[in-house]
């Protein structure tokens, strides 16, 4: 019979692993990026707003912090060196003027950590309290980044359509949220439990709403390649009909 310190680690390293595909999904965009060597209209907040969630993590899984939470400090320390790698690409190739703020944005961001952490491990003199502030600041960072997916629910009621919902980020952030959450009630953890039940519901009304309009969806993309098939069409019989006219208005010697 598998133990629950060994049932513990194999759900950490399958939430590891689920994680670490939501930290690479905007890699495609990044090579976007690069290739257009433009960031067009593409905005650093999520970027921003992923760093400083996986930095206060990697600092609740400290051992000083917050013990036995090896695979909670892995996966938010290569969330933040991933986040950085963004971010410097997203510098590389924004404009100039638009530079100075994702700067600031991010010194804010570096003094905000290294105020927290100077803070927690000088003033609260225990692992108990330690816990308690990072955690609970964790679970505001990690709420927020749960709900930021409201804005394309939002759009998908408004139209009735997920084709700008991906399917497989939300399978991720659904599933992320349920092993994260079994993992931290195997040996309790408030600080887990509470963002990630949170997660876990958002995920899944992202699927409800995913299987919910996937046939409209459908519906949607097929009428807008039907029109852009008759109307493509209209333009060519149009062509033909011009070339004609304009062949015989050439023979008859008229411009």
């Amino acid at each position: 019979m598998v133990s629950a310190d060994t049932a513990r680690t194999i759900l950490g390293v399958l939430g590891n692993i689920i994680a670490l595909c939501m930290f690479l999904s905007p890699v495609p965009t990044f090579i976007q990026i690069w290739k257009k060597k433009a960031v067009e209209q593409y905005s650093p907040v999520p970027y921003l707003a992923t760093l400083v969630n996986c930095m206060v993590w990697a600092l609740y899984g400290l051992p000083m912090v917050h013990p036995d939470s090896f695979l909670v400090l892995t996966i938010n320390g290569a969330g933040t060196g991933i986040e950085i790698v963004y971010i410097i690409i997203f510098l590389i190739y924004t404009e100039r003027q638009k530079r100075p703020r994702v700067l600031l944005v991010l010194l804010i961001e570096a003094i905000f950590i290294t105020v927290l952490t100077v803070l927690v491990l000088t003033v609260a003199r225990t692992l108990k309290e330690r816990s308690m502030i990072v955690g609970i600041i964790c679970i505001m960072f990690n709420i927020m980044m749960y709900a930021s997916p409201l804005a394309v629910m939002k759009l998908v009621l408004a139209t009735k359509s997920v084709e700008y919902m991906p399917f497989f980020l939300s399978l991720a952030c659904f599933a992320n949220g349920v092993i994260w959450v079994a993992y931290a009630l195997i040996r309790f953890d408030p600080f887990i439990v509470v963002p990630n039940g949170i997660g876990t519901l958002f995920g899944m009304a992202q699927l409800i709403l995913y299987a919910s309009f996937y046939k409209s969806t459908k519906r949607q993309i097929a009428e807008r390649k039907s029109k852009g098939e008759v109307d493509l069409s209209g333009v060519t019989v149009v062509g033909r009909e011009d070339s004609r006219k304009v062949g015989s208005a050439l023979q008859n010697g008229r411009p």
